[in-house]
């Protein structure tokens, strides 16, 4: 670790200087070796040491609003600090652990922490927040590994169901129609179907129709960590989906010729679609045309949706790991939050800051919402590509057997999660 070469070069160096006026460690000192407890006025020097953020920038406000908040800390602090807008974080991010010279934080998601935490990478520190109980519960979840939180959320996302208003207006349709359950989903998406576009489009993959396992009472993990990729929740939810599309509803953002269902949505090629709140970018920069409103998804036998999230990872090697910790304070604060939520879009992980987001932003209320009862996709080590096996299945929903679909789908994640 570099903290331990520093030392103990001070420790040599400091040697030999006191060697030339005391005979360091030679015996010729005339006066005794004291030993015990330094005096009371002994105190030591502050650390000063550089700390250095690695980011995974989403363009040129985010790095310019993290760059101005580090460095406005460090001015305070008195501590240099520097922002690095990664061009590949992970590849970035694995060159400086590997060299023991990594920034000492980092934009580290809930997967990287699962390798990060494995191989000693990064150090747990988040029972030394003195903000720690601000999080929301299931970001800290997130961040937990083995019951030791080991990093701050950063932010999050929620997915909500995006409208276009003009195309909902269309089909005679009013404020009082937004659906709240499944039967209101289906009917609303048959009404706004038409020759030109489809009801309702989405990603075919389980981070956007996991959801509807999620308003199922299913999910694909238990809470004792066991997989449950088929149970009968899972199993309702997928055959729902199956319906909608093979009515004629629905459509994967591939079947409808976009890349994504933001791309769906603002193209026109679809009604309603269900994303994140990033989705705001793409509307203000590419779709600035289109007029849409995003209300919290429907519920099935409850309210569910799926969270995403982002955290500050502490390097273990380090060179100022308290003073990094208190710059990740600064960061999560309420006020901070809030400005970052101004600047660069993204959602609060601080609960404190929630009203004050709202209020804000009215058009996020619903992603906002979705806060009190998300719930994320597991993160352990092989989950993800399990899940690319069963989002390439997906695309075959139509033709397939939601149940056959899922069997598959839990003898591949039990052999990975147990």
């Amino acid at each position: 670790m570099r903290m331990k070469t520093r030392i103990a070069s001070g420790v040599i160096v400091g040697c030999l200087a006191a060697a030339a006026l005391a005979g360091c460690g030679t015996g010729n000192n005339s006066t005794p070796p004291t030993t015990g407890a330094p005096p009371a006025t002994t105190t030591a020097p502050p650390n000063t040491n550089k700390i250095s953020v690695l980011i995974g920038s989403s363009g040129q406000a985010e790095t310019d609003a993290v760059t101005a908040a580090v460095t406005a800390w460090g001015q305070q602090a008195g501590i240099p600090t520097e922002v690095i807008a990664a061009t590949d974080l992970a590849q970035e991010a694995a060159q400086g652990f590997a060299s023991g010279q990594p920034a000492d934080l980092l934009y580290m998601s809930s997967s990287d922490l699962v390798n990060y935490s494995a191989n000693g990478s990064v150090q747990a520190y988040g029972d030394q927040l003195s903000n720690k109980a601000d999080f929301y519960p299931q970001l800290v979840a997130d961040y937990t590994v083995n019951g030791t939180f080991y990093a701050a959320p950063k932010d999050f996302s929620t997915l909500a169901l995006v409208i276009n208003t003009d195309m909902w207006s269309a089909a005679n349709l009013t404020d009082a129609d937004y659906p709240t359950t499944w039967d209101q989903l289906e009917a609303v998406a048959g009404k706004l179907t038409t020759s030109d576009h489809v009801g309702l489009c989405y990603n075919g993959e389980l981070a956007r129709i996991g959801v509807f396992f999620a308003q199922a009472g299913g999910g694909i993990e238990t809470a004792d960590g066991h997989a449950s990729a088929n149970s009968a929740a899972n199993v309702a939810a997928l055959t729902y989906v199956k319906k909608l599309e093979t009515e004629g509803y629905a459509a994967s953002a591939a079947d409808v010729g976009a890349g994504w269902g933001g791309e769906g949505f603002g193209t026109g090629k679809c009604a309603m679609t269900i994303e994140g709140n990033w989705i705001t970018g793409a509307m203000t920069s590419s779709y600035a045309n289109i007029k849409w409103k995003a209300v919290e998804l429907p519920a099935g036998v409850q309210k569910g949706t799926l969270e995403f999230s982002n955290g500050w990872g502490l390097a273990a090697d380090g060179d100022n790991k308290d003073n990094a910790v208190k710059l990740v304070e600064y960061l999560t604060s309420t006020d901070q939050q809030l400005a970052f939520a101004k600047a660069f879009g993204v959602m609060p992980s601080v609960q404190s800051a929630t009203a004050g987001y709202t209020a804000q932003f009215p058009e996020m209320a619903a992603f906002a919402a979705g806060a009190a009862y998300a719930t994320a996709l597991p993160s352990q080590a092989g989950v993800s590509d399990v899940i690319a096996d069963f989002n390439a299945s997906l695309a075959n929903l139509k033709t397939s057997d939601p149940k056959a679909l899922l069997d598959t789908f839990q003898t591949n994640l039990q052999a990975v999660i147990g």
